[in-house]
């Protein structure tokens, strides 16, 4: 009984975080929009959180390591919470990139926290119930905090405030629970060769998958507002992508089993591409057009982390799953760092539709490099591939909590 109340306690401050910090990023470029930052500079916020969510992704581990999993989550969420309540003090862009750095190592240091110490305390028997419910979690999470910013009021000192009081929230149930903390693990050894070694392919497939979800979700207000939607309507827009992406898992992890996977993400990522282009033709069809296409943009891209995360563990051995699972998330930090400024420069040179054009090009690019990659070696048998596993992108650790989903019993 006190383990599942345990798990409880670290779902709760999962969600309480992820209301936090999801819902910040959309806010930001609402916020800066009504303000007169200009597209680059709100590019740059959303750059700068990913730049955070790196340096947390290393630290993190370390500060486990020091002073354990109490103090570091205490520590990682008062610094997001600085971050936050810090917005409402200046209108400076530069000062609210230096923020949202502060916000990025809370999301990848309190989540570093979690899966820490939901390892440590899954057993066999529980291990899958947990996983489920940790996915569900992370998914839900996401969702709700898109729609959140229905009701928050852009460059508004009481929406920042009402996700500052959240991401304190979320240090109670955590806090307050009367588990015992875990043992300390160590931190797994970042080595991207690793990542290379095993699949260059995935480690295109996940830079991708940040270039989609990242420009999206951090410049996905500056186009719903260049082509016509309220704030409200903005908050179904993001969540749309979310929700499509949740509802891809089921069926692209079934094909993902059954066919080759090189196959399943150049097929993929042509449905993207034109996913892309239906919606920078939705613009004109109205409301329900845009968001109907925001959905099914979520439901050919959300999936292609996973599915190249599936593809690099069919050829590690057991002992390296954990490292490669942090080789791949430094690759996708790396792409999510660059991609907001990146799309967010094409929108303000070429107009909106520019943001879907940058993410066509980045899976046409894709499609050509696994081709190519499909004439250097055979596919790994059916039987030594490993099951594929929706894979939550929030720290290097995360390779721990799948390292055992993955395996064939």
């Amino acid at each position: 009984m006190r383990m599942i109340i345990s798990f409880a306690a670290l779902f709760l401050s999962a969600v309480l975080l992820q209301f936090a910090t999801g819902g910040v990023g959309p806010l930001d470029a609402l916020s800066g929009f009504a303000l007169g930052f200009d597209k680059e500079q709100i590019g740059l916020l959303g750059s700068a959180h990913f730049l955070g969510f790196f340096v947390g992704c290393w630290w993190a581990p370390r500060l486990l390591g020091s002073i354990g999993h109490s103090r570091s989550f205490a520590v990682c969420t008062a610094l997001g919470a600085m971050g936050l309540i810090g917005h409402t003090l200046t209108n400076d862009p530069y000062a609210w990139a230096a923020m949202r750095i502060a916000s990025g190592v809370c999301v990848a240091g309190s989540y570093t926290v979690i899966e820490a110490w939901l390892n440590a305390k899954v057993t066999n028997e529980t291990r899958g119930r947990a996983m489920g419910t940790y996915r569900l979690v992370d998914m839900g999470g996401s969702l709700g905090a898109q729609l959140f910013i229905a009701v928050l009021p852009p460059a508004y000192y009481v929406s920042y405030n009402l996700l500052a009081l959240l991401c304190c929230a979320a240090l109670l149930p955590l806090t307050l629970t009367r588990a015992s903390q875990p043992e300390t693990p160590k931190a797994p050894r970042l080595r991207p060769k690793l990542a290379w070694q095993c699949s260059p392919l995935a480690v295109a497939g996940v830079i991708v998958a940040a270039l989609s979800s990242a420009s999206f979700r951090m410049v996905g207000p500056i186009y719903g507002q260049e082509v016509g939607l309220e704030i409200d309507q903005i908050a179904f827009f993001l969540a749309s992508f979310v929700l499509g992406g949740a509802l891809a898992q089921y069926p692209m992890g079934w094909l993902a089993d059954k066919y080759d996977r090189r196959w399943v993400l150049i097929w993929l990522s042509a449905a993207a591409v034109i996913s892309c282009l239906i919606t920078m033709m939705a613009s004109q069809t109205g409301t329900l057009g845009v968001m109907l296409a925001a959905g099914f943009f979520g439901l050919t891209t959300f999936p292609i982390f996973s599915l190249s995360s599936a593809h690099a563990n069919d050829f590690a051995t057991s002992e390296q799953r954990v490292e490669l699972s942090a080789a791949l998330m430094f690759f996708f930090a790396l792409g999510a760092i660059a991609a907001p400024y990146v799309a967010s420069s094409l929108i303000s040179n070429y107009g909106p539709s520019a943001l879907f054009a940058f993410v066509a090009v980045g899976h046409i690019l894709l499609m050509i490099f696994g081709l190519t990659r499909m004439q250097a070696r055979p596919a790994p048998n059916v039987e030594d591939r490993t099951r594929y596993v929706y894979a939550p992108r929030t720290s290097f650790t995360i390779g721990r909590l799948l390292k055992r989903a993955r395996e064939r019993k």
